[in-house]
């Protein structure tokens, strides 16, 4: 292979642009380094079609342990088969890690494979709540994490009761439950997860792993599948969100110093005219196969949704022209990320039919946060009640002059959080779908009268610690949880050790709806433990703490079939978990 050969050059490219990202000071730009070189192993392989590359492909429940995977990597493998994920370099905002959580696979990131070698082609736990792998486990831990994947079942069954239900408080208050996907593949687990919708389609992973752009004809496909699948379920469509921190090669966008606030979304449609009508063009067409929406990411004035809607008019009467079958009209609407749009709502909504939060940016824009700044990162807090007064802002607004508000962060999905949402008056909340379940459970619990009451006390409040009381008040106040309840006993357990016994009666608090937040809860237990062990005699043990993460003061108790071990033979085991 001569110096000057295609495959030369593209490493050599790869090479500069991997160099230039890794010293960024954006940890989101130094993770595009594994999109890069996806790209490049896709240039390469069109380009040495007789080449063979190297493949594998998974015989067995198996968890994978890689340096780093792409998201094309990532897609090829069973997922049927694929347990969990333990990447190297992967961050938080991996492509390949935001695919595998919409597909509920477990991810750890950070972890040396080095650190894993030992354990190939042995049993392995992953736990990505608590972060954890655990290699040759002994007895004691192969039981405990058996007993938790035992009891993650359990609620996953438990939840899926509502997956088929609609989203509704317990007074009859509607709220849609959608999910957020990235590419086509993933709809079809989403409606089965139960989402009513998707509201928020991410179109930019169409162009990102890729040497050139998708046309339109691709587009169209990807956006007719999901449509299909839906079966009449509404599907927004977001517009490509590419540019300042999602570099595309064949782009050739500048570098940038703050990209998150630069040259990205609707700010380079324009350059790119003619990439952006022919995702509309694609969009109009496929929303032929149902219900379709579009909305526009990074929309900061009226003017730039004007625009928007003019290339839409253009667009549509190209298609009429050419007599190829479209929708002229479709519900447009725009994300609300810029904290400027969230004080001209009423004239936006003379423009635009819907508004859905962004809630990620619109925190790191309103509060001057980085959220991938660890110096900073700290400051990020969406129960900031500058966030709550912004949001009561847009939703009272809108509602107002006649338009519905969405949310599509992953604080849609907060437990702890959703009683503010419902009281907010949201319209709809998206998330990934492994999260739609748990979500319409917890809304079933909820009173949206007396959501929005705390709403407004939230509101009300002058600091972040401010809204935390407010919460654990409302959760102190709560009703239809007795302090002692038959569902929180346990006759001839089979617990073996202390260890053993307050898993079990934890885990059953998150069962019951006693916390949200169990394994803090369990934490919580084990450090009065080292404090004050349990270990009594005179036939019963009292394990008990005060908890922020327990939503109902609750005693649980066990019989024990036979004693624990290093204990004095108690012959009850009584947990006593309550509120501050």
């Amino acid at each position: 292979m001569s110096e000057s050969s295609t495959a030369n050059a593209i490493l050599a490219e790869v090479e500069r642009l991997s160099a230039q990202l890794s010293q960024s000071a954006s940890a989101y730009l130094q993770e595009r380094v594994l999109d890069i070189r996806d790209v490049a192993g896709q240039l390469l392989a069109a380009a040495y079609p007789d080449v063979p590359v190297a493949r594998f492909e998974l015989t067995e429940p198996s968890i994978v342990i890689a340096e780093d995977l792409t998201p094309s990597q990532f897609l090829s493998l069973d997922r049927s088969l694929t347990k969990g994920l333990i990447l190297t370099h992967a961050g938080k905002t991996s492509h390949t890690v935001i695919l595998a959580r919409a597909f509920g696979i477990p991810t750890l990131s950070g972890i040396s494979v080095s650190d894993c070698e030992a354990a190939l082609a042995t049993k392995v736990y992953l736990h990505a709540e608590l972060g954890i792998v655990a290699v040759n486990a002994n007895t004691g831990v192969e039981i405990y994490f058996d007993r938790a994947m035992q009891l993650a079942d359990n609620r996953i069954n438990q939840q899926k009761r509502f997956a088929g239900k609609q989203g509704m408080t317990r007074d009859g208050k509607r709220i849609e439950v959608a999910a957020n996907i990235a590419c086509a593949v993933e709809a079809e687990g989403a409606f089965s997860q139960g989402a009513e919708g998707v509201g928020l389609f991410r179109t930019e992973m169409l162009f990102m792993d890729r040497a050139s752009a998708p046309t339109e004809e691709e587009q169209f496909r990807a956006y007719s599948d999901v449509l299909k699948a839906a079966e009449g379920k509404p599907i927004i469509i977001r517009t490509m969100d590419i540019g300042g921190d999602k570099p595309i090669d064949y782009l050739n966008l500048p570098a940038e110093q703050n990209p998150f606030l630069g040259y990205r979304a609707v700010r380079i449609y324009p350059q790119f005219l003619n990439l952006f009508r022919t995702q509309l063009r694609a969009i109009l067409r496929a929303a032929c196969c149902g219900h379709a929406r579009v909305m526009v990411p990074m929309i900061q004035s009226i003017e730039e949704i004007r625009w928007v809607k003019e290339q839409m008019r253009i667009v549509a009467n190209e298609l009429s022209t050419d007599g190829v079958d479209h929708v002229a009209h479709i519900e447009l609407g725009i994300m609300v990320e810029i904290p400027a749009v969230a004080f001209m709502i009423d004239q936006f909504s003379k423009e635009v039919d819907f508004f859905s939060i962004g809630s990620n940016d619109m925190t790191q824009y309103l509060l001057a946060v980085d959220r991938d700044n660890d110096q900073v990162s700290g400051l990020y807090n969406s129960m900031a009640p500058s966030f709550l007064r912004m949001l009561r802002q847009v939703v009272d607004t809108a509602h107002a002059n006649g338009r519905w508000v969405g949310l599509c962060g992953e604080l849609g999905a907060d437990a702890r959080l959703l009683p503010l949402l419902v009281g907010a008056g949201l319209d709809e909340v998206s998330m990934s779908a492994p999260n739609i379940p748990a979500t319409k459970a917890l809304l079933a619990e909820l009173d949206s009268q007396a959501c929005r009451t705390l709403f407004e006390a939230a509101c009300d409040c002058a600091t972040i610690a401010d809204v935390k009381a407010v919460l654990d008040n409302r959760e102190q106040g709560e009703e239809g949880k007795s302090l002692l309840d038959t569902e929180c006993v346990f006759k001839r357990a089979n617990y073996r050790t202390k260890e053993e016994a307050i898993q079990a009666l934890v885990g059953n608090l998150a069962l019951t709806g006693r916390t949200d937040a169990e394994f803090l809860l369990e934490e919580d237990i084990w450090a009065r433990e080292a404090v004050f062990s349990t270990g009594l005699g005179f036939g019963f043990a009292i394990p008990h703490t005060k908890s922020e993460n327990i939503r109902h003061s609750s005693i649980s108790i066990a019989q024990l079939e036979s004693r624990l071990t290093g204990s004095l033979n108690p012959a009850m085991w009584i947990s006593s978990s309550c509120l501050p």
